[in-house]
């Protein structure tokens, strides 16, 4: 038997061995269950401080890791826009190495067009510089073989050297002697120019020449067909031998008068004032303008007829191939027929032929 004493009265009482046992056994399970409970709790606290710290270092890492993300994508961003900062400076100096490279040869294109063009324009002023020089000695020539065709008696030289503005040097020649001269210079150009006036008349000095004679397709302004200017004669080329008649009427002329001693020299600078006044221009203007009319007339008429007498002759050949057609139609029927004095027997033949031939189709 066993004595316990109450925790809670101090009465001691008195327990068998078995419930003794048993007394401990619930004890121990108490203490146990206890125990179990305090480990759990123990071990519920413990896990769910290792879970918080877990879960606290996780958050650091993730943090970390979120921070580290950020710094990446930052670095990222920054690397991509250093990238294409260096793609935008290595495009711009590639489009800018090409646009120069491309503005040189566009420079260089335009320079061969321009070198071209000017060389175009060169040749095109130089064929057309050539093709007027090539024109005025064609003018040159043709008008001093219609002075020399007009003036037989008269001589033509060689321009001396030093006179570059003339052309054409004439000698007037009266009573098989020489009492004048002429100093001609052609002009075939699009545009008048004072200083021909100028030039020629230092030339015709040069070489004692009578007068001087300007030919021009164009005339100065309010100048038609001819006229004198500051000493010089200008005129076109159709009235070139007419003036030149004019001319020569006027140097003959005052041969004619200083040679005669009955003659004043006051008498003769009168005629020679007379000679070319405005009158008498105006006189030897009338006189062109009725030859020229008349040459008109003249061509026109010439025209008409030649164009008459083509029509004349058409008819007439016409005329000549029927009679002979027809002769040759009879000689088919009859084979004796007399010969036709001045009609050719083998176009006869032909024409029956053809009649022959014209007759089985």
């Amino acid at each position: 038997m066993t004595d316990i004493i109450c925790p809670n009265c101090g009465i001691k009482i008195e327990i068998s061995q078995a419930l003794k046992h048993e007394f401990e056994e619930k004890v121990r399970n108490e203490e146990k269950a206890k125990a179990k409970e305090e480990i759990e709790k123990v071990k519920i606290h413990t896990l769910a401080e290792a879970a918080k710290k877990f879960k606290d270092e996780a958050q650091k890492e993730l943090t970390k890791a979120r921070e580290e993300k950020e710094e990446l994508a930052k670095k990222l961003e920054e690397n991509k826009k250093d990238q294409e900062k260096n793609e935008k400076k290595i495009k711009e100096e590639a489009i800018k190495e090409v646009s120069q490279k491309s503005r040189l040869e566009k420079l260089e294109f335009e320079k061969k067009i321009s070198d071209m063009q000017k060389a175009l324009e060169e040749a095109q002023r130089k064929g057309k510089q050539g093709s007027q020089q090539l024109q005025g000695e064609v003018l040159e020539l043709d008008l001093e073989q219609r002075l020399k065709t007009a003036f037989p008696n008269d001589e033509f030289l060689p321009v001396p050297k030093g006179v570059e503005g003339g052309d054409i040097w004439q000698k007037i020649k009266y009573k098989d002697r020489v009492v004048g001269s002429i100093l001609w210079e052609t002009k075939r150009t699009k545009a008048w120019s004072n200083s021909w006036i100028v030039k020629l008349k230092d030339d015709a000095a040069k070489i004692s020449a009578s007068e001087a004679i300007i030919v021009s397709q164009i005339m100065p302004e309010g100048m038609s067909n001819f006229d004198r200017k500051d000493g010089v004669w200008i005129t076109t080329y159709e009235h070139a031998v007419g003036i030149c008649r004019y001319v020569r009427f006027l140097i003959t002329s005052m041969s004619s008068i200083k040679s005669s001693a009955s003659q004043t020299e006051e008498e003769w600078g009168r005629i020679r004032d007379y000679m070319l006044s405005d009158s008498f221009k105006h006189r030897m203007q009338a006189h062109f303008d009725g030859i020229q009319a008349l040459r008109t007339g003249f061509d026109a008429e010439k025209r008409a007829t030649l164009l008459r007498w083509k029509k004349q002759e058409a008819q007439i050949e016409k005329l000549d191939v029927n009679t002979i057609n027809f002769y040759g139609e009879l000689k088919a029927i009859v084979s004796d027929l007399p010969e036709i004095k001045g009609v050719d027997s083998a176009a006869i033949d032909s024409g029956a032929e053809n009649d022959e031939q014209e007759t089985l189709i």
